[in-house]
């Protein structure tokens, strides 16, 4: 069984057992979380997809980690006249276990 579920705005495919690592959310490591906007649940036979949400299916996960995720870097260069900058930025992320689906 898996679900499509909402997280921060953006959608994840969650089966049970699998890690995700999603934008920062607020929680503690080893707390749960419960979400409910799942947008559609499939099993091998049965497929439900929700209107913009699925009734009564929440998504359990525990929370594994908060971290910085990859460097990234912007370069900005404009010839001729000597200007050159160099940003790095690290958005923070949390790791995600999925627990149970239901």
């Amino acid at each position: 069984m898996f679900a499509v579920v909402e997280i921060s705005g953006k959608q994840y495919i969650a089966a049970v057992g699998d890690k995700l690592v999603v934008d920062s959310i607020a929680g503690v490591v080893g707390s749960t979380v419960v979400f409910d906007h799942v947008l559609l649940t499939a099993d091998g036979k049965k497929t439900v997809v929700g209107t913009p949400y699925v009734k009564g299916v929440t998504v359990t996960v525990k929370i594994d980690g908060q971290e910085k995720g990859e460097k990234l870097e912007v370069r900005r260069y404009k010839q001729k006249v000597r200007y050159r900058k160099h940003i790095g930025f690290r958005a923070h992320e949390t790791q995600l276990t999925v627990v149970s689906i239901g």
